[in-house]
């Protein structure tokens, strides 16, 4: 699998700057999986979807509390990260103290707040109204501090087989700037730097339903995040809400997702408004060396 992998991202860079390429899978008569840019008899379109796909509508929520007086609009954040939310009010009939513009609040970890509070405006009569919650994980007031990485895993060395702004999944906002390693499958992976373990998945197998696979996010104290993932299943072990420092075991590397083969994707992102994007980031070392097994402190 390891060479159909490097195979196809030497196919996407030949194809030059120009948006995403269609790729196709076949199987030849020996059982020899191919994939090309040529739709050649008998191969099937390969979609790739976004790989960055996490649901957060259980631990950020929109309350409605109702009393006497109205309804009060309240937003609770589970998570061990700040998140930005904005909520908007439409179509209000009979309703009094509805925000004319939508409220954005950055909400701290673990915390909660009333952003509303709505009252009927003729006394008896329903109140109806539809409000909308949007967020991203992260506060967009922070800016990023300069920082170089180590390589987040032990072993080696490994080949990097999609950079950035590659066309085979790395052209959306959230994985524009991410990298993939190829690596065999149980590869100990290890933090690149230090901060808060925000989100883990660590029950999936195979294709799953989440292109991301198995994954830890880390929160960094300039608000970036790192987020590894295609993990094995069962092999995380961070938990959220844990502080962990350079070099702490993760995991160990996998195939699961939206995973072309065994490989860590590795992807640094921030929040720029309601948004959450990949930026830019530089390793320490040449991804193709030896990771440097000393113990490195922030």
């Amino acid at each position: 699998m390891l060479g159909r992998v490097i195979f196809l991202c030497g196919l996407l860079a030949a194809t030059g700057p120009a948006a995403a390429v269609t790729i196709y899978k076949y199987v030849d008569a020996n059982g020899v999986v191919t994939y090309t840019d040529k739709a050649v008899s008998g191969a099937q379109v390969f979609v790739f979807r976004d790989r960055m796909v996490e649901h957060l509508e259980q631990q950020v929520k929109l309350q409605t509390l109702k009393h006497d007086g109205g309804d009060t609009l309240q937003v609770r954040n589970d998570l061990y990260a700040p998140v930005e939310v904005e909520l908007s009010v439409s179509g209000e009939q009979n309703v009094t103290g509805a925000p004319e513009r939508p409220i954005r609040w950055v909400l701290a970890p673990r915390s909660a707040i009333r952003l509303a509070t709505l009252s009927p405006r003729e006394a008896g009569k329903p109140m109806q109204y539809k409000p909308t919650l949007r967020y991203a994980l992260g506060d967009p007031r922070l800016q990023p501090a300069p920082y170089r990485y180590p390589l987040p895993w032990r072993g080696g060395p490994f080949r990097l087989t999609q950079g950035a702004n590659g066309k085979y999944s790395h052209f959306t906002p959230k994985s524009r700037y991410a990298l993939d390693i190829a690596m065999p499958e149980g590869t100990p992976i290890v933090a690149a730097r230090g901060g808060m373990v925000v989100k883990v998945e660590n029950a999936q197998s195979g294709r799953g339903n989440n292109p991301s696979g198995n994954f830890v996010r880390v929160l960094h104290d300039d608000g970036t995040m790192g987020v590894y993932l295609h993990l094995m299943r069962g092999s995380v072990l961070v938990s959220e809400g844990q502080r962990i420092g350079v070099g702490t075991p993760l995991a160990r590397s996998g195939n699961t997702g939206n995973s072309s083969g065994p490989h860590l994707h590795f992807v640094v992102q921030r929040n720029v408004g309601l948004a959450l994007e990949s930026i830019p980031y530089d390793f320490a070392q040449p991804v193709g060396t030896l990771p440097n097994f000393a113990v490195v402190k922030e």
